[in-house]
């Protein structure tokens, strides 16, 4: 628990001293508010903390043991169906999904959460089957990314461009803290029994890269069906002018900083008034890993009593130290987000802003629950060959820069299109230089960059600038989380090639030594 408490306060502490620097600058939160996110930090590192120990000895097992008790039955049927269910209630019980939902619907009032969060449920579902199908036949990773990829632009040409970043945003949030490590563990224990025969390493990784396309496919298929009704022009008729909306905003924010003596609205109150919200949301996403834990014991695994009771206090520890997490991103990190991106952006230093993401970028990947989880997997099953310190630092790189476009991209307003058809397009076409190892890390490593730190402090960030301007949120700030995720699918498959290339250098200086 100490090392894990190192750990997570290496990587939160440089975000709380950006936002402390933009608060003592250009940014002033005010007493209240600062009191509240210095609250909101010590809660996110106790909660990634214990989050991280309850996902070793809680989450982790119970997903590799049933992939390989699903995977030993030799029922493909059964094996599929499982892995549907699985992806579909856990993506409905995610607390990313729920934070995306919410903050779609703040922009665009009449879209209906429900049906949007069941296309998401359905997609992560539908992919997730047919992530174990490929590790089972022993299907080339790079062969259906290719082929997924093409058919979700052609889905995006098609599509109402209001969709296109929703869509694109949707796919990185959905792989959020509880759904990668149990979707992780589940490709690695179906793989752990497949590589007996063939399929090795690389089958072990993958499972999330594809699980993150089914989301993003099954919401442009959703756009399109609902051509004339976008949810821009939903809000268009319900939403004030852009002018009025920055008025709004300005008077929030004045009557937030006209009530800090309020401990009921701002500082310390506010937690007391969000647990409630928060242990449902975190005990909806806990819900489904139980109750598939129960049928699996009884049904597949049939472990011993210690084993049983090891995991259940796991999952204590994964509960209470989500319950903090979720309370420290919302109540601290969120709405600071929101108010310096708003203030900056009404400076005549406005585009400073995209240096201030580039350096939110580069920490606050690494401080993303799902991205611990997927660098320990890695670094486990690569036998310490692939460091995890070499990996968050390609992830920070890629991070860094996408945020910093993104940002570049509300206060210009250039198309997400043509970023994210170029950006795709040179990830795809590495995949045919990359090992396969790296490839299928690449693809994970998206889906885990934009957990819920992506979703609720930097999406917070870049609605607060749009809201500023008076731009259009759904178009202009939405597509920040779709780019974080496409980022590391560049920078990891060229950390692949470099790596491979070094490998083969010091093979051939063997051989000739030889």
């Amino acid at each position: 628990m100490l090392n894990k408490l190192k750990e997570t306060a290496v990587s939160i502490l440089p975000i709380s001293v950006i936002v402390l620097v933009l608060n003592w600058t250009i940014a002033p939160l005010g007493t209240a508010m600062t009191l509240q996110f210095l609250i909101g930090s010590l809660f996110t590192i106790l909660g990634l903390a214990l989050f991280l120990l309850g996902a070793d000895i809680g989450i982790l097992p119970i997903g590799e043991k049933a992939g390989a008790a699903l995977t030993s039955r030799r029922n493909l049927p059964l094996l599929l169906i499982s892995a549907f269910i699985i992806g579909f209630f856990i993506t409905i019980a995610e607390p990313d999904v729920q934070v995306l939902a919410k903050q779609v619907c703040s922009v665009a009032q009449n879209t209906n959460a429900a049906v949007l969060l069941l296309m998401i449920a359905v997609g992560i579902g539908l992919f997730t089957s047919i992530g174990l199908l490929r590790t089972v036949l022993h299907i080339p990773l790079k062969y259906l990314l290719t082929g997924f990829y093409v058919l979700v632009f052609i889905a995006a040409a098609a599509a109402p461009k209001d969709y296109l970043a929703v869509a694109f945003d949707s796919g990185g949030a959905t792989t959020g803290p509880m759904t990668v490590p149990f979707i992780l563990a589940l490709g690695v224990g179906v793989a752990a029994v497949q590589s007996r025969g063939k399929g090795g390493k690389d089958a072990s990784f993958g499972m999330t890269g594809m699980a993150s396309i089914g989301p993003v496919l099954a919401v442009l298929i959703l756009g399109i069906c609902m051509t004339g009704s976008s949810p821009a022009q939903k809000a268009a008729e319900t939403e004030p002018q852009p002018e009025t909306a920055v008025e709004t905003q300005m008077q929030q924010i004045s009557e937030t900083a006209q009530t800090e003596a309020s401990p009921q609205k701002t500082g310390r109150g506010v937690y007391t008034r969000l647990l409630p919200e928060v242990l449902v949301d975190v005990a909806k996403a806990l819900l489904p890993l139980i109750v598939m834990f129960v049928v699996f014991q009884f049904t597949l695994l049939h472990l011993p009593p210690h084993a049983i009771m090891r995991m259940s206090v796991g999952l204590v520890y994964a509960f209470v130290g989500l319950v903090l997490f979720m309370l420290g991103v919302n109540g601290g990190f969120m709405p600071a987000g929101d108010i310096i991106g708003y203030t900056v952006a009404l400076t005549d230093y406005r585009y400073i802003l995209v240096l201030i993401g580039v350096f939110l970028g580069a920490v606050v990947v690494c401080a993303e629950p799902a991205v611990w989880v997927l660098t320990r997997q890695v670094e486990e099953i690569s036998g310490g060959t692939i460091r995890r310190s070499v990996i968050f630092a390609a992830l920070s790189f890629g991070v860094a820069f996408s945020v910093g476009l993104s940002i570049l991209r509300v206060l210009t307003g250039f198309s997400l299109w043509y970023v994210l058809l170029a950006g795709y397009a040179v990830a795809l076409l590495l995949t045919f230089f990359c090992p396969g190892l790296f490839t299928a890390i690449a693809f994970d490593s998206g889906g885990v960059a934009s957990g819920p730190m992506t979703t609720t402090f930097i999406l917070s960030f870049t609605l607060g600038i749009s809201n500023a301007l008076g731009g259009n949120p759904l178009t202009d700030a939405f597509g920040v989380i779709a780019l974080v995720a496409m980022a590391p699918l560049i920078t990891i498959q060229i950390l692949g090639i470099l790596y491979n290339n070094k490998a083969e250098k010091s093979a051939a200086k063997k051989g000739g030594a030889n």
